[in-house]
């Protein structure tokens, strides 16, 4: 037994020298290793930049952009990290696609958001800014998709919330709902990107004093055929200042750095950049949004 013992010894030790060259050889790359060799197939918008990040024909390529909650978490709002994938419920997966992938074209929100829609129903939200040039040029492609959408899709719109102009249009905007002209939300939206005043600067109904705010856009109401009282009201009533809550909840909730910015039944987010073109987003909310309707209905 005495002589047997340092044979035992020496295999135990080949196996597990054995065992550690294995280990090794079948070890992942490093970091920077894979990222060299993953760049050239990288989206350009896969890891988006806060709008200090950026330089200025990419901040403003196809958002206007903010940074309400801080650089680091902007960062990391905008990317599908171990961490937000891990908090996925355990029966959660995500959407399978050759042309859409996650973290590049769109983003996983975690924690989900809860939404108001009825049961069957697929949230759309979108959160945009009347003043915002680029949500304006998305406008015409979300007006057609509306006329063609899916019956499970309800779509709902927010405006941001950031700073006293964006509070401004949207008071103006839940005004107008209120008093039931949808037709007038559309058209101030153009008078805010078409319309120069006299002195030939851009008339965006908004001034330094709240009172010349309110008395300019009752102006433009009233030249709308608008009651100026019934402005008046509904521009002070309880509805409206309820939807500005609800909508700055929202744009905190969602972490909005950059309008337009979509939603998808509080889960998937993206935008145009992620999306590649309007065109793109539409067909990519569309897809995310029948692939979380048959994942309701399953």
């Amino acid at each position: 037994m005495t002589r047997k013992l340092p044979l035992l010894a020496l295999a135990a030790a080949v196996l597990i020298g054995l065992g550690v060259w294995l280990l090794h050889a079948k070890a992942p790359r490093p970091a920077a290793q894979a990222t060299a060799q993953a760049g050239d197939t990288a989206a350009p918008n896969s890891s988006p930049q806060t709008a200090g990040d950026q330089t200025p024909s990419a901040a403003t390529a196809s958002q206007d952009q903010s940074d309400p909650i801080g650089t680091a978490q902007a960062a990391d709002a905008g990317s599908t990290p171990l961490e937000h994938l891990a908090a996925l419920p355990a029966d959660a997966a995500l959407p399978a696609s050759s042309d859409w992938k996650s973290g590049t074209n769109y983003d996983v929100i975690s924690p989900a958001q809860s939404t108001t829609v009825a049961p069957g129903k697929v949230e759309v939200l979108e959160v945009f800014w009347l003043g915002c040039p680029h949500c304006y040029a998305l406008e015409p492609y979300i007006q057609q998709w509306l006329k063609n959408k899916p019956s499970y899709v309800e779509f709902v719109r927010v405006p941001v919330m950031w700073g006293p102009v964006h509070r401004a249009h949207a008071r103006l905007y839940y005004t107008l709902k209120s008093l039931g002209r949808d037709d007038l939300v559309e058209k101030v939206f153009t008078y805010i990107h078409d319309q120069e005043d006299q002195s030939g600067n851009e008339s965006i109904l908004v001034s330094t004093s709240q009172d010349d705010t309110f008395r300019q856009q009752q102006a433009w109401a009233v030249q709308n055929g608008v009651n100026a009282d019934a402005f008046a009201k509904a521009y002070n009533s309880f509805f409206v200042s309820t939807q500005l809550q609800q909508a700055e909840e929202i744009t905190n909730a969602y972490q909005v750095q950059g309008v337009p910015y979509i939603a998808v039944d509080g889960k998937f987010s993206t935008d145009v950049g992620k999306a590649g073109s309007p065109n793109k987003l539409i067909s990519l909310v569309d897809f995310l949004a029948g692939w979380e309707h048959g994942h309701k209905q399953g």
